[in-house]
Protein backbone atom coordinates (compact mmCIF):
# COMPACT_ATOMS: atom_id res chain seq x y z
CA UNK A 1 0.00 0.00 0.00
CA UNK A 2 1.39 3.36 -0.97
CA UNK A 3 0.28 6.78 0.10
CA UNK A 4 -1.73 7.17 -3.13
CA UNK A 5 -3.73 4.03 -2.27
CA UNK A 6 -7.41 5.04 -1.96
CA UNK A 7 -7.76 2.55 0.93
CA UNK A 8 -5.59 4.80 3.09
CA UNK A 9 -8.35 7.11 4.27
CA UNK A 10 -6.32 8.70 7.07
CA UNK A 11 -3.33 9.73 4.93
CA UNK A 12 -3.29 12.84 2.73
CA UNK A 13 -1.62 13.26 -0.69
CA UNK A 14 1.65 14.23 1.02
CA UNK A 15 1.67 11.12 3.20
CA UNK A 16 0.67 12.94 6.39
CA UNK A 17 -1.74 11.37 8.84
CA UNK A 18 -5.06 13.23 8.98
CA UNK A 19 -8.41 12.82 10.66
CA UNK A 20 -11.03 12.21 7.96
CA UNK A 21 -13.44 15.12 7.41
CA UNK A 22 -16.94 13.75 7.97
CA UNK A 23 -18.63 17.17 7.91
CA UNK A 24 -20.40 16.58 4.59
CA UNK A 25 -21.91 13.27 5.72
CA UNK A 26 -25.50 13.21 6.95
CA UNK A 27 -26.04 11.97 10.47
CA UNK A 28 -27.66 8.54 10.68
CA UNK A 29 -28.34 5.86 13.24
CA UNK A 30 -25.17 3.86 13.98
CA UNK A 31 -24.73 0.86 16.25
CA UNK A 32 -21.87 -1.45 17.11
CA UNK A 33 -21.47 -4.42 19.41
CA UNK A 34 -18.07 -5.63 20.60
CA UNK A 35 -17.03 -8.43 22.91
CA UNK A 36 -14.03 -9.79 24.74
CA UNK A 37 -13.08 -11.83 27.73
CA UNK A 38 -10.78 -11.79 30.71
CA UNK A 39 -9.24 -15.21 31.37
CA UNK A 40 -8.91 -15.79 35.10
CA UNK A 41 -7.78 -18.40 37.56
CA UNK A 42 -10.41 -20.51 39.34
CA UNK A 43 -9.68 -18.57 42.55
CA UNK A 44 -10.42 -15.23 40.87
CA UNK A 45 -13.59 -16.57 39.23
CA UNK A 46 -14.74 -17.88 42.59
CA UNK A 47 -14.00 -14.59 44.37
CA UNK A 48 -15.96 -12.61 41.78
CA UNK A 49 -18.85 -15.07 41.92
CA UNK A 50 -19.08 -14.96 45.71
CA UNK A 51 -18.56 -11.21 45.93
CA UNK A 52 -15.44 -11.60 48.05
CA UNK A 53 -13.03 -9.45 46.01
CA UNK A 54 -11.48 -6.92 48.42
CA UNK A 55 -11.91 -4.00 45.99
CA UNK A 56 -15.68 -4.54 45.68
CA UNK A 57 -18.24 -5.57 43.08
CA UNK A 58 -16.04 -6.39 40.08
CA UNK A 59 -18.81 -6.73 37.49
CA UNK A 60 -20.56 -3.47 38.39
CA UNK A 61 -17.33 -1.48 38.46
CA UNK A 62 -16.23 -3.02 35.13
CA UNK A 63 -19.57 -2.07 33.53
CA UNK A 64 -19.28 1.53 34.76
CA UNK A 65 -15.66 1.73 33.60
CA UNK A 66 -16.62 0.40 30.17
CA UNK A 67 -19.30 3.08 29.82
CA UNK A 68 -16.77 5.73 30.76
CA UNK A 69 -14.25 4.29 28.30
CA UNK A 70 -16.72 4.46 25.42
CA UNK A 71 -17.45 8.11 26.24
CA UNK A 72 -13.73 8.98 26.15
CA UNK A 73 -12.71 7.06 23.03
CA UNK A 74 -11.84 10.16 20.98
CA UNK A 75 -9.46 11.26 23.75
CA UNK A 76 -7.68 7.90 23.69
CA UNK A 77 -7.59 6.98 19.99
CA UNK A 78 -5.94 9.83 18.04
CA UNK A 79 -7.96 9.71 14.79
CA UNK A 80 -11.41 9.01 16.28
CA UNK A 81 -14.05 11.70 16.04
CA UNK A 82 -15.81 12.85 19.20
CA UNK A 83 -19.36 11.52 18.98
CA UNK A 84 -22.60 12.21 20.79
CA UNK A 85 -23.35 8.74 22.06
CA UNK A 86 -27.04 8.07 22.59
CA UNK A 87 -26.69 4.76 24.39
CA UNK A 88 -24.07 2.47 25.91
CA UNK A 89 -24.75 -0.95 27.41
CA UNK A 90 -21.91 -2.96 28.91
CA UNK A 91 -22.47 -6.48 30.17
CA UNK A 92 -20.02 -8.44 32.31
CA UNK A 93 -20.77 -12.08 33.06
CA UNK A 94 -18.81 -14.60 35.09
CA UNK A 95 -18.11 -17.81 33.16
CA UNK A 96 -16.15 -20.93 34.08
CA UNK A 97 -12.75 -19.50 33.13
CA UNK A 98 -13.21 -15.75 33.53
CA UNK A 99 -15.46 -12.85 32.64
CA UNK A 100 -17.22 -12.35 29.30
CA UNK A 101 -17.67 -8.71 28.27
CA UNK A 102 -20.05 -7.26 25.70
CA UNK A 103 -20.61 -3.60 24.81
CA UNK A 104 -23.35 -2.16 22.64
CA UNK A 105 -22.98 1.49 21.60
CA UNK A 106 -25.40 3.71 19.68
CA UNK A 107 -25.31 7.18 18.16
CA UNK A 108 -27.06 9.36 15.61
CA UNK A 109 -23.98 10.88 14.01
CA UNK A 110 -21.74 11.04 10.93
CA UNK A 111 -19.42 8.13 11.66
CA UNK A 112 -19.59 4.70 13.26
CA UNK A 113 -19.15 3.60 16.86
CA UNK A 114 -17.06 0.45 16.46
CA UNK A 115 -14.09 2.01 18.26
CA UNK A 116 -16.32 3.14 21.13
CA UNK A 117 -17.65 -0.40 21.57
CA UNK A 118 -14.13 -1.86 21.43
CA UNK A 119 -12.86 0.72 23.91
CA UNK A 120 -15.71 -0.07 26.29
CA UNK A 121 -14.77 -3.76 26.25
CA UNK A 122 -11.05 -3.07 26.66
CA UNK A 123 -11.52 -0.65 29.57
CA UNK A 124 -13.97 -3.00 31.26
CA UNK A 125 -11.41 -5.79 30.89
CA UNK A 126 -8.62 -3.69 32.31
CA UNK A 127 -10.87 -2.87 35.26
CA UNK A 128 -11.53 -6.54 35.95
CA UNK A 129 -7.78 -7.17 35.96
CA UNK A 130 -7.14 -4.22 38.26
CA UNK A 131 -9.72 -5.46 40.73
CA UNK A 132 -8.49 -9.07 40.85
CA UNK A 133 -4.74 -8.67 40.29
CA UNK A 134 -3.98 -9.51 43.93
CA UNK A 135 -5.79 -12.85 43.46
CA UNK A 136 -4.68 -13.52 39.88
CA UNK A 137 -1.66 -11.59 38.62
CA UNK A 138 -1.69 -13.70 35.41
CA UNK A 139 -5.14 -12.53 34.21
CA UNK A 140 -5.34 -11.95 30.44
CA UNK A 141 -7.65 -9.87 28.25
CA UNK A 142 -8.36 -11.73 25.03
CA UNK A 143 -10.56 -11.91 21.95
CA UNK A 144 -11.54 -8.22 21.88
CA UNK A 145 -13.45 -7.87 18.62
CA UNK A 146 -16.36 -6.22 16.85
CA UNK A 147 -19.34 -8.56 16.57
CA UNK A 148 -21.71 -6.36 14.56
CA UNK A 149 -22.05 -2.86 13.18
CA UNK A 150 -25.07 -1.18 11.64
CA UNK A 151 -25.72 2.05 9.83
CA UNK A 152 -23.74 4.37 7.61
CA UNK A 153 -22.88 4.17 3.93
CA UNK A 154 -21.11 0.82 4.25
CA UNK A 155 -24.25 -0.73 5.77
CA UNK A 156 -24.55 -3.55 8.23
CA UNK A 157 -21.84 -6.08 9.03
CA UNK A 158 -21.72 -9.12 11.31
CA UNK A 159 -18.75 -11.27 12.23
CA UNK A 160 -19.11 -14.57 10.36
Amino acid sequence: MGRDDPALTHVDADGRVVMVDVGAKSPSERRAVAAGRVQLSPAAVSAIGTGSVAKGDVLTVARIAGIGGAKRTSELIPLCHPLRLTGIDVEATVVADGVELTASVRTHDRTGVEMEALTAVAVAGLTVIDMVKAIDPAAVITDVRVLTKAGGASGDWARP
